[in-house]
Parts: C-alpha cells; structure tokens; sequence
C-alpha cells in the first residue's frame, strides 16, 4: 500500500507543516478515496504567513512591472507544462469533467497570469493641470501591501488566479487560504508558482477552516486589503472583520435568464441549459431561473428536458462525461431541499429532481428541469448552486423585470430576443453587473468586469483584467512647487 501524500502550507519561500502538527483528509467526490493528507492550519500559521507576506511585498514593490511580468509569465509558462498533471487534479478532486470542462480551467489560469503581467506595464498615471501657479501634479498607481485572499472550491485553479495574478503584477505580498475541499488543486497550482523564482513572502498559502485561518488574515491588522470569492453570508462576515479595507468580493449569484416571446427558443434552451449544467451548476453566474411567459414556458421545459436527459453524469475523469458529482454534501442537501420546496409549491417536475447513488457516490445528481416554479418559491428567490433548470413563469414580458429584480443578488443575467431595442430596455432594467443578449449568464472572458450589483448582495468591486489591478492598487499624488 503506498504511503498517504502529505500536503503542508507554504509560507516565506517553504513548504512547512502546521504549528500544531494537525492534519485532514482530502477526499475525492466521486468515489470517497481519500487522496492526500492536508495540513490543518491555526492562527499562528496565518499569522506567520502575514509577516512572511510583508517581507514579501517590500521585495516586489522595489521590483519593476516588468521584472513583476515576468514572474507572471514564468508562472503561466509553467502551468501549461503541468497541464495534463493539473487538469487530472482538478477532475479527481473537485469533481469536473475532465475533457469537457477541467482542461479549459487550467488553460484559462495561464492566461489569467500572462494578461495580469501585461496590463500591468501599460497601467498609466496622470499629469494633472493645476490652477495655482508654478505647481505640477503626477498621480499613479502603486500595491497597496498585503492582500488576504480567501477562494472557494467551484474553480479553485483559475478563481485564486484572478486575485493572486494580479497582486503579483501589482506588487502586493499576498496570504491565500483556499477552500478546505479543494486543497490538493491549491499545492498544485502553489507549485507552478514556486518554480517561477518570486521573492521569499511575495505569495503565502495556509490550510485550514476559513473561521480560523480565512477569519485571522482578513481581520489581521498586518494585511492592508481584501479579496474574496463565495457566498453572501460569508462575504458579509469577511466585511465586518475586515471593516476599513480595501475589498473586492465577488458573491453569490441567482442569474434570471429572460426568455421573451419572440426569442429563438432553441437558442434560448441551449443557452439556459448550458447556465444550468456547467460545473454540475456550481457557477456563481449559473443560470438560477429561467423567466418565461405562459405562451412559451412549456415549449422551453420540452426543449430543456432533452438536453437534461442527453448528459452523461459519470466519473469525471472517463472519457465521455459531461457532468461529474458534486463537490460535498452541504450542496447537495441545499438542491434537495430547494426541489422539494418547488414541488411542495406546486411546481412540475419535467426530468431528474434526484440524486444517483449507484454512480459510486450521493454526490452524483441527475440534471433537473422543472417547470412552472412559484416566485416565491426558493429555486427562484435563492442560489440553488446545483444542475438544475427551474422555470418561473410571468404574467407578461414585463412581470420578467419585476421578477428578475426582487431577489437579494444581482451578479449575471441574460436575455433572449430579437427585438434590439427590447434588448436594451431589458438590459439596462435588469439589476446586475453583466447582461448578456442571447448568451449564458455565464459568459465572460478574463478581461471583462465582473461584479454585483449596487444595492444586491452579490459583492463589491469588479474582477477582470485591468479593473482588478485598479482595485488591488490605490493612487499617490504628488505636487510639485517648480517656483
């Protein structure tokens, strides 16, 4: 019998086991093996990583972008070596197909380092016309320090990217806790990033519970701002023990896709479909409902119900999968819960609406469509965060506004039409941060900025390209007297 792989933090340049010498165990969600033995950490070895992270950060800030870009590419130079490695982990560990989903996550986690080096160089500053007389003003952007980044287990290769890429480009020293399930995907792609040569500090990874570690870095005085990505109810609670920084939180999301009676319902079905289904539905900008008239709501639940029944649910790593299991039981039981309630409020299951235990685990769950879900039911006011198509019928295209908007998130929607100038009323009704016209709810690309809504629980700040290098980089001023 092999010996169990041992996984411990890296913190100041080294790899080193926690203080108090504890130890969990990484477990695959498909089949239950346990595959590797992951260090527990404590707030001591958060706080060890802090001051690691400033030293860290003093050595990249005396660095040039370039010098700091070039690090980047090194790292993502080194990620597309270790593709194959990468992709398998990602699959085994959090449970993603591998051929149809897993290798375009580590291949988008290279670029996320290649686009933050090069946006970095060109990130300008200002001269800046003064009205007193012999004064000339220069503004530019410089780290702000140290960043806590706390990540989740969805996309735990390419989410961290999207925060650590672009604190190294920065300057800023950085201590990662990345989500407890997902951990060996973390010392993988912590071992890309070791390879590049960084300066000891520049980026620090600690296991353990988020309310231990995650808890100690963002409400630690020593790191200077925030970045997350996960649930509300998190999120709040990372803002009131991080009261004063900087953040950029990235929240949950219920995507109303709007279905207006002249769209292309073929389109609209595979679109949905799509929203619902990628990552098994764990997607913060999934497809949380799908919001149709009485003219077209079954017509669409026919369509959907033979793309739901189409998917092959599987081991993730074989060949012809499409959907894998679900990470970890808490959102399986949330999908349970959330199915029952539809039906209870009387819904109509169309297909699936269960879990397939003789896969080889209760994590593997069948692609669901239901149709005609109550608005106050929870498949539409809540993130259901699982594979399921629940259709919410209106009163008239423009109930679909009244009921898009009367939920707590706000992060990505859709609509679907051919009218333009519907498309534009509906857009710009819609309170969320990105509206795609006849696309998922989860299109985005690396450079595109991504983020909640005002007044939504969805998050602050936006991620994507040179807007999360604005908000991980704050601006100095300086006046000068030439008299």
């Amino acid at each position: 019998m092999s010996e169990l792989r041992e996984i411990h933090h890296f913190i100041g340049g080294r790899w080193t086991p926690s203080k108090a010498g504890e130890t969990v165990e990484a477990v695959s969600p498909a089949t239950g093996k346990v595959l590797a033995s992951i260090a527990e950490g404590e707030r001591e070895d958060a706080r060890l990583a802090i001051a690691a992270a400033r030293k860290g950060h003093e050595a990249l800030a005396a660095l040039s972008r370039w010098d700091r870009a070039r690090m980047c590419a090194r790292i993502a130079d080194e990620i597309d070596k270790r593709r194959d490695r990468l992709a398998k982990t990602l699959a085994e560990e959090q449970g993603k197909p591998l051929h149809t989903e897993a290798y375009g996550e580590i291949d988008a986690a290279a670029s996320g380092f290649r686009e933050a080096g090069e946006l970095i160089k060109w990130m300008e500053g200002e001269f800046i016309p003064v009205e007193t007389p012999g004064k000339r003003v220069i503004s530019y952007r410089q780290p702000r320090g140290v960043y806590a980044v706390v990540t989740p287990w969805n996309f735990p290769i390419n989410i961290p990217v999207e925060y650590l890429a672009p604190c190294l480009a920065a300057g800023n020293g950085t201590v990662w806790v990345p989500a407890p399930s997902t951990a060996i995907c973390a010392a993988e792609l912590m071992a890309c990033i070791v390879e590049a040569d960084l300066p000891p500090g520049a980026i620090n990874l600690v296991f353990g519970p988020g309310p231990v570690v995650g808890d100690e870095i963002v409400g630690n005085a020593g790191t200077d701002g925030i970045g997350f990505t996960g649930s509300p109810q998190t999120g709040a609670a990372i803002a009131n023990r991080g009261a004063g920084k900087p953040m950029l939180l990235e929240l949950g999301g219920n995507g109303p896709v709007m279905v207006l009676d002249d769209a292309d319902l073929d389109r609209a079905a595979d679109a949905a479909a799509f929203g619902c289904f990628f990552n098994a539905g764990q997607v913060c900008a999934a497809s949380g409902r799908i919001l149709a008239t009485r003219k077209t709501h079954e017509a669409l639940a026919d369509r959907l119900r033979g793309i739901a029944e189409g998917h092959v649910v599987g081991d993730p790593l074989a060949t012809g999968t499409t959907m894998g299991p679900l990470n970890n039981a808490a959102v399986a039981a949330k999908i349970d819960e959330h199915i029952a309630d539809g039906l209870k409020s009387g819904a109509r299951l169309v297909t699936g609406g269960k879990r397939l235990p003789d896969l080889g685990s209760p994590l593997f769950y069948a692609p669901t469509v239901i149709d005609n879900v109550a608005p106050d039911a929870a498949l539409n006011t809540a993130e259901t965060f699982g594979p399921v198509a629940p259709i919410v019928v209106c009163e008239s295209e423009e109930d679909m506004i009244r009921v898009a908007n009367a939920g707590s998130h706000g992060l990505a929607a859709s609509v679907f039409t051919k009218d333009l100038a519907k498309a534009f009323l509906f857009s710009e009704a819609i309170q969320a941060g990105l509206v795609n016209v006849n696309s998922p709810t989860c299109y985005w690309e690396l450079h595109i900025p991504f983020g909640g809504a005002s007044g939504k629980n969805s998050g602050l700040g936006r991620i994507g390209g040179k807007h999360t290098l604005r908000e991980v980089t704050e601006i100095k001023t300086i006046t000068f007297d030439i008299n």
